[in-house]
């Protein structure tokens, strides 16, 4: 058994726990998809021997009654893994859209604070078409316990590069070996350094044929920029009063009160190969590529509600781990704010528009004044936090995110990982998320919304496919 040890919570881990809300739930949410069922015993046996060597999987939230003082991680005395790993079967046409909305459900329905706060669903029956006998993997997991980026870190820690027997059980006292700290989380470091990480933890070493994978696979760009400029401290005041300052976003349909039921939809694979096409063609990065299509698809949405399209910013996710720090849970990235030209009709000029911003935004001191901010956050008082979120809120519409994830296809549980989508929480009571995703030769866009606000998400992705399109006539 691990030893029972009492951690604090970090300050910016706890301002993610007293942001939690019945509307607004501090959860990032993920899915698989596979061509096959997973099988069930292989999966749990992942798990045992990878995740839950690691205390903080087999720990629960406690929060003190007295005033100010911090919360814990605690071992759950009551552990049982029957309650984290459930099986379902999809209900009829057992398509798409019938895991989208089982996706859905579930980012509507809070994690048990009694027990540890993660979640796996198996999903029975799934096919694109609703033709076939697939299946799927819906993972969930509070942001207390690692930032938005640590649920592919964590679902990378539990795949191989090829099919794969059973994993061997590591340590009996529960502790990871010791070439291994225990951590699973970092993603926002680079897939080289989760790749090693997991070597580690199965206890072996990286043959060739990984390592050449691994030297191949690409960074987060310029994701350490943000801390040496912190470090530096030049042009930080400036940077908060920027913060506090701007004006608030424009009214529009993506604002509003939010109601507890939330609804998700992805895109189909986007082959790289085209989107290289779009590259070569303009100059931009993939990213700016995906965010000018998003843009564009959220203008369409709006002019078909009769709504004249307004700009308004997204709060964006930036790495501040040090090289030290990788692959650590935790919650270690600030926010920075990128003005979206969404009333910009022209694809040539929004690109262009979004890649001038995206690159003033990597010079920008905006993330680590945001951390800052995040960890006065979990240190103050309830009514101090609210006023913060607050603040924070309204400068902001939606949540965008983009993980370049691994070039090759990996393997979970003997099965081939056909799709991979997340959706990070909407921080600041934000109705809006947009993620971004590379996987296995292709790009992937997914969106979150509040049902009250923007009931059929599917719409905002016809939108985005109209973009896509123009973006290929470009090339």
């Amino acid at each position: 058994m691990a030893e029972r040890t009492i951690t604090p919570l970090d300050n910016v881990d706890a301002a993610w726990l007293k942001m939690e809300d019945p509307t607004n739930l501090m959860m990032v949410t993920g899915v698989l998809t596979f061509p096959h069922p997973l099988d069930m015993a292989h999966l749990r046996a992942l798990i045992e021997s990878r995740l839950l060597q690691f205390d903080r999987f087999r720990q629960r939230v406690a929060r003190p009654s007295l005033p100010f003082a911090p919360a814990y991680w605690e071992p759950d005395p009551h552990f049982n893994i029957g309650a984290h790993v459930h099986r379902v079967g999809l209900p009829h046409p057992r398509d798409k859209g019938a895991l989208q909305q089982l996706v859905s459900d579930l980012m509507s329905t809070g994690l048990d604070f009694s027990k540890p706060l993660w979640q796996m669903h198996v999903v029975d029956g799934y096919s694109p078409n609703g033709v076939g006998d697939g299946g799927a993997l819906i993972v969930r997991l509070h942001h207390a316990l690692a930032d938005g980026m640590a649920l592919v870190g964590v679902l990378l820690a539990l795949t191989e590069m090829l099919p794969g027997a059973l994993p061997p059980v590591v340590e009996s006292n529960g502790h990871a070996p010791a070439e291994a700290d225990a951590s699973l989380g970092g993603l926002s470091g680079g897939w080289e350094a989760l790749q090693l990480r997991t070597a580690a933890l199965v206890g072996k070493g990286i043959d060739v044929g990984r390592r050449a994978v691994i030297e191949g696979l690409e960074s987060y760009l310029n994701n350490d920029r943000p801390r040496q400029l912190a470090e530096l401290g030049s042009d930080y005041a400036h940077a908060l009063s920027k913060l506090v300052l701007r004006a608030p976003d424009p009214p529009s349909s993506f604002r509003g009160k939010l109601g507890v039921a939330k609804r998700v939809a992805w895109s189909r694979p986007l082959p790289l190969s085209e989107v290289r096409l779009m590259r070569r063609a303009t100059g931009a990065t993939v990213n700016d590529l995906m965010t000018a299509a998003v843009t564009g698809g959220l203008r369409r949405y709006l002019e078909a509600r009769g709504e004249e399209p307004v700009d308004f910013r997204a709060a964006v996710p930036v790495n501040l781990r040090s090289p030290r720090e990788m692959g650590a849970l935790g919650n270690r990235f600030g926010l920075v704010f990128l003005d979206l030209p969404v009333s910009t009709v022209p694809m040539r000029p929004r690109l262009d528009t979004i890649r001038f911003r995206m690159e003033a935004l990597k010079l920008s001191q905006e993330a680590p004044v945001s951390l800052d901010v995040l960890a006065a956050v979990g240190f103050s008082a309830q009514a101090v936090q609210d006023a913060v979120v607050r603040l924070i809120g309204t400068k902001a519409t939606a949540v965008l995110t983009n993980v370049p994830g691994p070039p090759i296809p990996l393997y979970l549980a003997g099965q081939p990982i056909e799709t991979i989508m997340f959706w990070v929480p909407q921080s600041g009571r934000l109705g809006l998320g947009i993620s971004i995703l590379s996987y296995a030769g292709n790009v992937y866009v997914g969106v979150a919304t509040d049902a009250g606000l923007v009931p059929e998400p599917d719409e905002i992705m016809l939108g985005f496919y109209g973009e896509y399109d123009e973006l290929l006539g470009m090339v």
